[in-house]
């Protein structure tokens, strides 16, 4: 038996370009915290184009399903909070009843986790260390509730056990 056979049916777009300029229908794949090595925090939310529209938005989700986009929310500087305002975005996006207690950061990753929701994709340029590039920074405000509720997104299998999807495991399930 090989070790390896080749097989790019599965590949995506991998360039660094950022998404084109349109609305786009997500699923939220994960939401967790990071930290930069200078110590800033941020929420990521580890957003999929759905693979599930591509009949239905072939301009947008037909083009370009199963492309990941990276959205971070920072902790304010001032204060080292996030600023829950922009979490009921989130959360309205999502489709998050009215009135639903969070009690936790844990709680809020689960309770987003696997949620469809709608964005508003706009391409800017940033400049970083004197370089410029463009990017894609959708604001809070850019999400809404889906216009597809029925979500038949297919998630890719892992590469090191193809019967299988992508598990995300919880710190205090590991034994160190």
């Amino acid at each position: 038996m090989s070790f390896l056979t080749t097989d790019y049916s599965n590949t995506t777009n991998n360039s660094n370009e950022p998404l084109p300029a349109g609305d786009y229908e997500f699923i939220i794949n994960s939401v967790q915290e990071n930290a930069t090595n200078s110590g800033a925090e941020s929420l990521q939310f580890d957003l999929i184009v759905r693979n599930d529209l591509d009949a239905a938005l072939p301009e947008t989700n037909g083009k370009q399903h199963n492309r990941h986009l990276w959205v971070n929310e920072w902790k304010r500087r001032k204060t080292n909070q996030y600023d829950l305002n922009n979490f009921m975005y989130f959360m309205k996006a999502a489709g998050i009843p009215e009135g639903t207690e969070i009690n936790s950061i844990e709680d809020f990753f689960q309770i987003m986790n696997k949620k469809p929701v709608r964005i508003h994709i706009k391409v800017t340029t940033s400049e970083y260390n004197g370089q410029k590039r463009k990017e894609n920074r959708p604001a809070p405000w850019d999400w809404e509730k889906t216009k597809f509720p029925e979500v038949q997104h297919q998630f890719k299998k892992s590469q090191s056990n193809p019967t299988s999807t992508d598990t995300t495991v919880d710190d205090n399930e590991l034994p160190f």
